[in-house]
Formats: structure tokens, sequence, C-alpha cells
């Protein structure tokens, strides 16, 4: 099978080892491209070229760069032509242009197609995008969702077809993996790992359940954007601003580095009228580094966490505090709760076992067989 990928969320080094994983299908033959950056509203997102074994991953300029709504690759005609995949793999919603451009001259080129989406909010969108999403819903062959609530609004926004429920990215277990050991003596050390720094991403919560925490404690915050000079603000306020540390961006290949040195992470994610956390990527990457995840009870977070880490109701300071204190009063609490998070990452959330129901989906679209 000849697959050709569409993906900006391939720039980042750590998920191309999904695209390693599918290419080790000896029946698949892979090619995944890429924009050389996406200017993305929290900083552009430069290619990591850190695993590309096995495919091939080619670099093809984009229109409208950093318009998600807008975006489009201009070459693609021509990489089908030259390529002639049997499936043409969208990474990307089915109300943009750029999965409306690509399913049409896929199709034109005698090439099968899907979408990914993480979706989990049933929106309206005004013209052309509404048509747009209406033609993608009704000419594609196939569908990956994030979730499960993304199959629900598809379904009921008029998706009819074949689709399964896959999370886009695993976790390379080689690569998060626990630390040899967390410095004794060191205190309690725990923090975020939000790319973007945004009111909805919760660290203002964080902050409030921290300030009242006895004994010694340290906070990392990772991230930039919007909403990191308020939270500075709010961290001098709390008196807590010499115990909380601002870190900045981190790339996808520092990322195992630094949840190996947290003893918990949290994601206190709030919803908002137009968003809804669709995965928390962070808490199956710090469940891999045997760290403990506490997350709020929004979206998808519980259903990531499972029972290998503790939830708090949305926007509860207070419970999140306690569940702070707990972790930090219990390191054989702290423990239980690493070995169960990575158990449960080795058993659902790696990127062999994502490839695994990728290709299975493949293969399903060209001759209903389900195993690689």
């Amino acid at each position: 099978m000849r697959i050709l990928m569409l993906s900006k969320a391939c720039l980042v080094g750590a998920y191309q080892t999904k695209l390693e994983e599918i290419a080790r299908c000896d029946e698949v033959e892979l090619m995944t491209i890429v924009p050389p950056v996406w200017l993305d509203p929290a900083g552009p997102v430069e290619l990591e070229r850190a695993h590309t074994d096995g495919y091939q991953l080619l670099v093809d300029p984009i229109r409208f760069n950093g318009q998600f709504h807008f975006y489009y690759f201009p070459r693609l005609k021509k990489r089908l032509a030259q390529f002639q995949p049997d499936i043409v793999h969208i990474d990307e919603e089915p109300y943009n242009l750029a999965t409306w451009l690509a399913m049409r001259q896929s199709r034109a080129a005698g090439a099968k197609t899907l979408f990914f989406s993480w979706q989990n909010l049933e929106r309206r969108y005004p013209f052309p995008f509404n048509r747009l999403e209406r033609q993608v819903l009704a000419g594609v062959d196939y569908a990956i969702m994030g979730n499960q609530d993304a199959a629900r609004v598809w379904q009921a926004k008029g998706y009819a077809g074949p689709y399964r429920v896959i999370p886009q990215f695993g976790v390379n277990p080689a690569m998060f993996k626990p630390p040899a050991r967390r410095e004794a003596g060191r205190g309690f050390v725990f923090g975020s790992a939000n790319r973007r720094l945004v009111p909805e991403k919760g660290d203002d919560l964080l902050l409030w359940a921290a300030a009242e925490l006895p004994g010694v404690w340290r906070m990392l915050i990772a991230g930039d954007g919007p909403a990191r000079p308020s939270l500075e603000k709010l961290a001098r306020k709390l008196g807590i601003a010499g115990r909380v540390e601002f870190v900045g961006p981190i790339a996808s290949t520092q990322m195992p580095a630094f949840l190996q040195q947290l003893d918990a992470l949290v994601l206190a994610s709030r919803r908002l009228p137009n968003w809804q956390e669709q995965f928390g990527r962070a808490l199956v990457e710090a469940m891999a580094c045997e760290t403990a995840v506490i997350g709020a009870e929004t979206g998808e977070i519980p259903h990531v966490i499972g029972d290998a880490g503790l939830t708090f109701a949305e926007d509860d300071a207070a419970a999140l505090r306690a569940h702070l204190l707990n972790l930090m009063q219990s390191p054989e609490r702290r423990d239980e709760l690493g070995r169960k998070g990575r158990a449960r990452v080795l058993a659902q959330y790696t990127q062999n076992q994502i490839a695994a129901q990728t290709t299975a989906v493949y293969r399903e679209m060209m001759d209903g067989s389900k195993n690689c």
C-alpha cells in the first residue's frame, strides 16, 4: 500500500516516531509531507528532523501559513502524480480548505482518503467552511477520531462512513521513561507542561492551589503564551514567586527530561464555550515517565487518566490542593500512581499501538482486512 500523509503536526520530532512505526509494516510504503514551518499563534513550529527511518519525509511549501482554515499544499497535485498513492491520509479537520482540496485532488488521482479530527464540540461554521465540511463528510472514505466525543460530533453533523477512535499520536516508551532515580531530599516538585499558556489550560488554578501548600515544594511551568504575564503577576500576588519557575518553551525531544524531574504533573484545563480538552498529551508523556498525574474532570482528561492518576472537579482549587498535599506527603502513593501510569501507557498509548491501529485502518480501506 502506498500511503501519502499530509501533516503539519509531524513537524514535531517526537511525533515522527509514529511514522517510523507505520513504515515498519512490510506492506506499507509511506511518504509524509510537512511544511518547512507552521506559524502557530504560540510561536513558529520549526521542523525537527528527528525520526526519519523507513519512510520519505518531504518538505513542501504551504500557502496562507498560520491560517488554520485557509492553508493548503499547492504542490500536492504534482506529488500525487509522482507517488501515485493508494490512500491519502489527511491529518487535518474536515472543515478546512487543506482537507477539501486534498480530498478532491486525491480522488481525481484515484486515491482513497481519510481525515483526522479532534473536534469534540459541535460547532457551526460560516460559508464557505460549512460547505467544505459537508462535501468532505460526504466524499471521504474513512475517518479517524481522536476521542469518543469527536465521533459523536461528526455523526451528528452527517458523517455516515466508517471510522475508528485512535489518538493522533502515542508515546515512545524508550524516550519517555522513568529516570534512573529522583533525587531525595529536594522537596516536592510539581508543575505543568502546556505548550501554550492560555487561560483555558488552568495554570492560574494551579497557582491558587499551591499558595496554601505547606512544606518544601517547587513548581515548574513549561510553555509560553499570552497568559504568562498574568500568571507571573498572580505568583507574586500570592507570595510564591520565589518557588515558581517559568521555564519557557521546551522542544519535544527535551520534554522527557523535563517530565522526569517532576513528582507530579497537573493538567487543570477548564471548558470554554468553544473549546474543551481534546486529549492532554502531556498526561500520557508524564505517565510514561512514571510521574504521577492530576487532571481536571473535563473533556477527554478523565478518560486518558483512567485509574492511573487523580482527578478533581473543574476549577476546584481546594480539591486540587488536597491531591497535591496527598502526593507531597506520600512518596509511596506517588510511586504507585507512577507505576500504574506507565503500565496504562504501555497497554494503550504507545506509538507502536497507535501505528498498528492506523495501519489496520489502511488495510480495511483497501481490502477489509484489519491485520498488518
